[in-house]
């Protein structure tokens, strides 16, 4: 049945028009295959109001009383944040990461919500199932009962698959014969319990804090695809030594280049790299390495600098490996200006402890070497000053033949590496070993920016290392999220390619758009990462119901979304789940 209406035009006499209207309830129905119609009734007499009513009965819509007020009409039972758990969702779900982590189960589900939730809200875990209860997140995933208990032990369960996670990342993104970059970070550990916490050196500058450290490995993009945790006090060679194990019977990788920094890459672990065989190396040399080649009788002489900026190299102390040498300008000019002003701050200090000595406040050469040793261990300037320490006196003068040595390697680095020439040009060197500042921005990531991995709360090594894992996972997920919704945020999309790899990278005109402007084209605002999922996260998902039907049941709505709402999730190909499940 159906409600029409009817009009029929009338002309009278006096050329007046006019117009009858009529609402009439039909039926339609077939007789020997013809449709043909029915009128029932004639609800013309009815008022407006109640016509509409028949209308909307006869399309299945619920009726709201007249005369009633919104509250009486409606109530909303519940509005759960739902845009940006379900935007992080979908992207894991096209990664395949429920797949990843294993198979179906409760402690799969629990682990899941756990990753989504870091990328969202990192949080402790205590935190996170609170937090969680507030979103679609734990209702959709069925975890929003998930106990204390339940977390731990999917964190267990997470830390019994961490091999055959990263195997499988290690499958997608590692290829033999490729690169793979790894750097290892510190973070600081709360309590005492720990037995993996230690003092070690701390990339935190935290001094003196118990600490844990990890090894991150990470594609050519920077994409994670492993992560190791070692005692706090583990030095890096150490460190990449298991990153290596890793690699070579982790994931039954042969031929692989490592790409680390000199402080990880040694030339002890050159030479165990050499005795295993397969595996590749690209790092830099140490400052004193790099002296000896400059030195009069070496092949690095400045005068190559003239028409390039980077000259490929040889020397008999490096068989087998290639040397490229770079000057970066730029570089130069930031290393002069610090020590600079490195020397007036210690000579500032100095000063104090001159004029303390001639005053006689300070006495004895003991005392004096104490106070002047902690001065030149601030600034770590001691190579570039000549001191004169006496019972008595106190007198210091500027090292200028250490100074103008040191100055003139300003912005000069060496890097050494066993890929061939055929495989890689010394610009894609050069190219290459730039790529760990990938590596670094991840750390940021995981440490500070997006995951919140400090400090780290559990006490126990297994936990520890689930911990960190999680993050990982997290980050390998977020890393997807930041490059589909690069549109949206102040991200270059479209770098310009580096024409001179020793320079510093630019900026594309499009991405110093963003930042000037600060909005789109279309006038919506330009967010970073953060403030998008924040503005996501406005995006409800509310439970409906309609006091005056008693037996009706609870219905589920999304908020009408804005624009960059929308714009998220085609940029993720996927419409807007009003359930994740």
């Amino acid at each position: 049945m159906h409600v029409v209406t009817t009009r029929r035009h009338y002309t009278a006499k006096d050329g007046t028009e006019r117009v009858y209207e009529a609402q009439l309830l039909r039926r339609s129905y077939r007789q020997a295959g013809k449709v043909k119609t029915q009128t029932l009734a004639n609800l013309s007499p009815l008022p407006a109001a109640a016509i509409e009513a028949v209308r909307a009965v006869l399309r299945g819509e619920p009726l709201t009383p007249l005369g009633s007020s919104p509250e009486q009409a409606v109530e909303c039972v519940r509005s759960r944040p739902h845009g940006h758990v379900a935007a992080v969702w979908t992207a894991a779900r096209s990664l395949g990461m429920p797949d990843l982590l294993g198979p179906a189960c409760r402690d799969r589900d629990v682990a899941a919500a756990l990753i989504v939730a870091r990328v969202v809200a990192p949080a402790s875990k205590l935190a996170t199932t609170r937090w969680w209860a507030d979103t679609t997140l734990a209702v959709d995933l069925g975890v929003a009962d998930a106990s204390t208990d339940e977390v731990y032990a999917a964190l267990d369960w997470l830390a019994d698959r961490q091999p055959a996670v990263e195997a499988e990342l290690a499958r997608r993104h590692l290829v033999e014969g490729g690169t793979a970059l790894y750097d290892l970070s510190s973070s600081w550990v709360t309590g005492q319990q720990c037995p993996l916490a230690r003092i070690g050196h701390s990339r935190d500058g935290r001094r003196g804090t118990r600490q844990i450290e990890y090894g991150l490995l990470t594609d050519p993009a920077g994409r994670p695809v492993a992560v190791q945790v070692f005692p706090g006090n583990t030095a890096d060679p150490t460190a990449f030594s298991h990153a290596v194990t890793a690699v070579r019977d982790g994931f039954g990788l042969q031929h692989l280049t490592l790409v680390g920094d000199r402080g990880m890459i040694t030339s002890a672990r050159i030479g165990a790299l050499k005795d295993l065989g397969g595996l590749g190396w690209l790092t830099a040399l140490r400052a004193p390495a790099v002296a000896a080649l400059a030195a009069e009788d070496g092949p690095l002489q400045l005068t190559l600098f003239d028409q390039t900026d980077l000259v490929e190299i040889t020397h008999p102390d490096y068989p087998g490996e290639r040397l490229v040498a770079c000057r970066n300008p730029a570089l130069a000019e930031e290393r002069a200006r610090k020590r600079a002003a490195l020397l007036a701050a210690t000579e500032v200090q100095l000063e104090k402890v001159l004029a303390a000595v001639q005053a006689g406040r300070l006495t004895g050469s003991g005392t004096i070497g104490i106070r002047v040793g902690k001065v030149i261990g601030r600034y770590k300037m001691a190579k570039h000053f000549h001191l004169d320490i006496t019972p008595d006196g106190f007198g210091y003068t500027r090292n200028t033949e250490a100074i103008t040595a040191e100055a003139a390697l300003d912005g000069i680095y060496v890097l050494r590496t066993s890929v061939p020439a055929d495989t890689l040009d010394p610009a894609g060197v050069v190219a290459t070993y730039k790529s760990l500042a990938r590596v670094e921005r991840d750390f940021r990531s995981l440490k500070t920016i997006d995951l919140d991995l400090r400090p780290i709360r559990h006490y126990t090594e297994r936990r520890v290392r689930a911990h960190v894992f999680l993050c990982m996972l997290a980050g390998y997920l977020l890393w997807h999220l930041r490059a589909a919704l690069a549109p949206l945020t102040f991200t270059d999309e479209d770098p310009p390619t580096r024409t001179n790899p020793v320079r510093p990278a630019a900026r594309s005109r499009a991405a110093d758009r963003k930042a000037a402007r600060q909005r789109h084209d279309d006038n919506t605002p330009i967010h970073d990462f953060r403030s998008l999922l924040t503005h996501l996260g406005t995006l409800t998902r509310n439970e409906l119901r309609f006091p005056h039907l008693p037996a009706t049941p609870t219905i589920e709505q999304l908020t009408i979304p804005t624009p960059v709402q929308r714009r998220v999730f085609d940029l993720l190909a996927a419409p807007i789940p009003l359930r994740l499940t």
